[in-house]
């Protein structure tokens, strides 16, 4: 299960690198034409922000310390930036996940996450991980086309 959620982790981070490089301009990565309350790249930063936290400081005990408020208020961050964010991220996600086994997933994450205070095991988290980066990368995408 480990090297399955580490193979979509991968897969999706590759694809956000190859969607925020396929914008015509760096500019339009920051553009919320009316109805859209948050760019791509704010999106990407915020994805970098989010995995880096949840599954680097929290499982994989890395040090990262999120600052959630610039994830969304940040703006103008070059593309090879991101990429290379995102790439150390991938590097953080599959260092991780490499020194984590199957019966661990079963074990309660180390925070509470959810507003409702219910605990969630580490495989529920990390899907959800995995469910929140697809979530935004359809928004990135689409966004993309919207603008093209």
């Amino acid at each position: 299960m480990l090297q399955t959620l580490n193979n979509l982790f991968t897969r999706d981070l590759d694809r956000l690198s190859q969607e925020i490089s396929a914008y015509n301009s760096e500019a339009d990565l920051w553009l919320t034409p009316e109805g859209i309350s948050n760019s791509a790249g704010t999106l990407s930063l915020h994805l970098i922000g989010n995995l880096n936290h949840f599954i680097g400081a929290c499982l994989g005990d890395t040090g990262y310390v999120r600052q959630r408020d610039k994830e969304f208020t940040d703006r103008g961050v070059a593309v090879s930036k991101m990429v290379e964010d995102i790439e150390e991220v991938k590097a953080v996600i599959s260092q991780t996940l490499s020194k984590l086994n199957d019966a661990q997933l079963t074990a309660d994450f180390p925070i509470n996450v959810f507003s409702d205070q219910q605990k969630v095991t580490i495989g529920f988290m990390l899907t959800h991980l995995a469910g929140h980066l697809n979530y935004h990368l359809g928004q990135i995408n689409y966004h993309r086309r919207l603008l093209a």
